[in-house]
């Protein structure tokens, strides 16, 4: 368990549990201190903005949810139902706050057996202080794709659970779009049962400040998940993304891949930095022998005013294992892919489109789902177009430099 320094040159200082294995997880808020930003799983987060949800500030908003549904049921329950049979285990304080604050559910449950079920949730904050809680059950070989979009503005907390049955197939799409003031933070609980599919992607785009969590379980072996990220941050946004992938059952599998696009304002100051953040752990368990797990972080930055932090993790208990890796990559604007299109009559801002659309096109066509892919694709477009002034001043200036 992480303890605290009482005394000395390291005094308040938190020494992280030794293995993930070992970290705090409780539905008790009393268990889980406020952060003081010192601790492993804090120090890379602005806790200002997220003060009211850390303080358990009461709720005096809701957000507004539509859906439209084939093949699957949504119903909302009282968040103290019996038959929600959580399972969540909260690891850090805000999943936690928000589970004792929720006063109901949004539950969606597709039948055993189903084929292609679809269901979409539109969620709109309209400002102030909001918790939410959403279960998502999909039964034995069901085939199902759930797509939840965000709008408004909000300072919000939630839970979100997935459980996929045995045999089941599940594609999860979350995307984050919300005006430029607003805060979230979000942990997503998945278990992916015996020889089940899960395919889960979170786009992040608007915001002051997104905190996704991904906790992953296997319940049975032969699981399969792939787990996809696509972020864009503009200038004074924090977008931060945790995974945290525990390997208890053998013969599974699983993939990550996550890339963002940073985009900050240099003649802003500190005020104009694009900030991420992305940490990748992963458990292997001593039982989990024939795992096969791979992890990658790509960060591409189009000014000076971004920074990426990018933090992959391995630990393993068992060499019996398939395979097991990770990368993560930060660079800068390819100038030389900018210089060959734009020698080619492309104009600058349409060369620079071109090349960031390139990055993000693989990973937003392995999403799967092609209305939700083409939607992104436009709204990376706009994040690019509001950055096309700053560009073209910022290429001027280039251009009067001497050689």
């Amino acid at each position: 368990m992480p303890a605290t320094i009482a005394s000395g040159p390291g005094a308040g200082f938190v020494v992280p549990a030794a293995s993930k294995a070992e970290r705090l997880r409780s539905r008790d808020l009393a268990d889980h201190a406020i952060p003081a930003g010192r601790e492993e799983d804090w120090r890379f987060t602005p806790l200002a903005p997220l003060r009211a949800l850390l303080d358990a500030a009461p709720a005096d908003s809701e957000l507004a949810t539509l859906w439209t549904a084939r093949g699957a049921a949504v119903s909302t329950l009282d968040g103290d139902d019996p038959r929600l049979a959580s399972w969540l285990l909260p690891a850090d304080r805000i999943s936690a706050v928000a589970y004792a604050a929720s006063t109901e559910a949004l539950v969606i449950d597709v039948p055993p057996e189903t084929v292609d079920a679809r269901v979409d949730l539109t969620i709109n904050g309209t400002g102030g202080v909001s918790y939410s809680h959403v279960l998502v059950r999909i039964g034995h070989h069901a085939t199902a794709t759930v797509v939840t979009d965000h709008h408004g503005t909000a300072t919000t907390a939630g839970n979100v659970e997935i459980d996929v049955a045995d045999g089941a197939a599940l594609t999860f799409i979350g995307v984050t779009d919300w005006d430029d003031d607003a805060v979230q933070a979000s942990t997503h609980s998945v278990r992916v049962g015996r020889d089940a599919t899960v395919r889960h992607a979170l786009v992040t785009l608007g915001g002051a400040l997104v905190r996704h969590a991904v906790d992953v379980e296997y319940t049975g072996p032969g699981g399969d998940a792939t787990f996809l990220g696509v972020f864009f941050a503009d200038a004074g946004q924090h977008l931060e993304h945790r995974l945290f992938i525990d390997h208890a059952q053998p013969h599974c599998t699983s993939n990550v891949e996550y890339r963002g696009a940073l985009q900050g304002d240099p003649s802003a100051g500190p005020k104009g930095i694009a900030r991420s953040v992305w940490i990748g752990d992963v458990l292997i368990r001593a039982g989990a022998v024939g795992t096969s797990t791979y992890e990658m972080n790509r960060n591409l930055l189009l000014s000076d005013a971004a920074r990426a932090d990018s933090v992959p993790n391995l630990e393993i208990e068992t060499g019996e294992i398939i395979g097991a890796g990770h990368a993560s990559a930060t660079g800068r604007f390819d100038d030389e892919q900018l210089f060959y299109l734009q020698a080619r009559g492309i104009p600058p801002e349409e060369a620079r489109r071109l090349v960031v659309r390139g990055f993000f096109a693989d990973i937003v066509g392995r999403i799967g789902v092609p209305d939700v892919g083409s939607r992104v694709l436009r709204s990376l477009d706009a994040e690019l177009g509001a950055g096309d002034a700053a560009f073209a001043a910022l290429a001027e200036t280039s251009d009067q430099e001497p050689s």
